[in-house]
């Protein structure tokens, strides 16, 4: 008889993790992966493959998976999906691929984001995800630049080494993997498995620079006029905090989510007393937002030592954008979520650092334009909650940089690069993709992009 329920992921207890950054998800092993993949129904009509922005062929994996042929499943896996250890890890397959799952209209949907981390896993374990140099394309003398080093300039990266072009990454800070390296902490991805990913990318000959700015060391003219590059693939994610332009967003103690994970992520805070980092945490902090940043700054704070820690959200639980699963495991270590409050003005004393923060309640009024119920304010409910650390979670854009060196470049009002469905810009041989166009979106989603780019480019040149 079919199981209905899916196996459950072996995951470290929370009151141990909650002071430690070891992944927190310890993965399946053989025997309960092949057992879950016995649960495939092998759809001849797979609505799974749809749902997954890289369109890997999962049923087939799944089945290999189910015979015990992680090589072969590996392979299946690799033919979509250049990073598939990072996907099977942080993407929201509860959206994606489950979502459309024949075994969730009446159970539980195939656990295809677990079955998927444990393949690459497995591969990287017993050495079957090295890269074969037969399926890499002979030099066909064609150059490519990709600025960026987060998950759409990698997955470009790969599908344009394999057909044969140099690809040089440039990368603005010292370590490749963008996001995947500074934005998502050790515990959800362990940067190791990023490395690792990353090598497998130069073993097909691609180039990576890192510490270059492009608009500062090169601009996008110079790297196509000067330094020979035949295109290029703009892929700087969104890295600009945004803030609430509220009273008190001055004092000490007021963070962007993403420089706390980043001064966190490469300065290895969470190796502290090995690396000293100059993270400042507060003893009680509140994080403002309700997103998968959000709940990763408040689980990183709890790690670096804070004694509370809160999730300020002006909505309700249903309303939260951050994945179950990253909120499940946050109420288990201990963050407190107060839903429903809005920061009106942050609160400091005379030497200018934060004190507390002072909210208003909020009730759920009528659908906005996204369906979504808009947050109102309640009357005379303003209170303040007592904290010395206060870190801003409300999303990101992109850095100005790049347009304001490339006057020919086409951005729209928010500051995103405008590009077509295969990432064509305004300028010729100039391609864009991930959350510079899109604004932040998913991993997965970025990686497409930066396969539609891939193939558009090649066809670009080969005219």
């Amino acid at each position: 008889m079919l199981k209905v329920n899916r196996h459950a992921m072996p995951e470290q207890p929370a009151e141990i993790r909650r002071r430690n950054f070891e992944e927190v998800a310890l993965g399946y092993d053989e025997a309960t992966a092949i057992e879950e993949a016995k649960r495939c129904l092998n759809c001849p009509k797979p609505r799974c493959v749809e749902g997954c922005p890289v369109n890997i062929y999962i049923p087939k994996f799944v089945h290999a998976v189910s015979e015990g042929d992680f090589a072969s499943a590996i392979k299946i896996i690799k033919e979509k999906s250049s990073l598939p250890a990072v996907c099977g890890r942080v993407c929201p397959q509860e959206k994606q691929c489950e979502s459309r799952c024949v075994l969730g209209i009446k159970g539980e949907p195939v656990a295809i984001g677990r079955l998927e981390r444990f393949v690459a896993d497995y591969a990287r374990e017993h050495g079957l995800d090295k890269v074969d140099p037969s399926e890499v394309a002979a030099k066909n003398g064609k150059k490519v630049a990709i600025v960026g080093s987060g998950p759409s300039g990698l997955a470009c990266a790969g599908v344009l080494a394999q057909k044969g072009y140099d690809v040089t990454i440039f990368e603005v800070l010292h370590a490749a993997g963008g996001v995947l390296m500074y934005g998502i902490p050790q515990f959800r991805l362990p940067k190791e498995i990023v490395q690792h990913e990353i090598e497998g990318l130069k073993q097909m000959g691609v180039h990576v620079q890192t510490n270059a700015i492009i608009g500062r060391t090169f601009t996008i003219d110079e790297l196509m006029k000067e330094e020979g590059f035949d295109a290029v693939y703009i892929a700087t994610g969104a890295g600009l905090p945004h803030f609430m332009h509220i009273p008190g967003e001055q004092f000490n103690g007021v963070y962007a989510a993403n420089e706390f994970l980043t001064r966190v992520n490469l300065m290895k805070a969470y190796t502290f007393p090995r690396a000293a980092t100059p993270v400042f945490i507060g003893k009680k902090v509140a994080v403002v937002g309700g997103g998968n940043v959000a709940m990763d700054a408040a689980r990183t704070a709890m790690r670096l030592g804070a004694e509370h820690v809160y999730i300020v959200y002006r909505r309700g639980e249903d309303e939260l954008p951050a994945r179950k699963e990253e909120v499940g495991h946050a109420k288990e270590e201990g963050i407190e979520f107060c839903l429903l409050n809005n920061p009106v003005r942050i609160v400091g004393n005379e030497q200018g650092w934060v004190t507390g923060l002072e909210c208003v309640k909020m009730e759920l009024g009528e659908p906005d334009a996204s369906g979504r119920r808009s947050p109102v304010a309640i009357k005379d409910s303003n209170y303040v909650l007592e904290v010395d650390e206060v870190i801003m979670a409300i999303g990101q854009g992109p850095n100005p940089l790049i347009h304001q060196t490339t006057p020919d470049l086409e951005v729209n009002r928010r500051g995103n690069i405008v590009a077509d469905e295969n990432g064509a810009t305004s300028m010729p041989g100039v391609y864009a993709g991930g959350d510079i166009v899109t604004g932040a979106a998913t991993v997965i989603s970025a990686m497409g992009a930066g396969k539609r780019a891939a193939a558009a480019i090649d066809e670009y040149l080969m005219k």
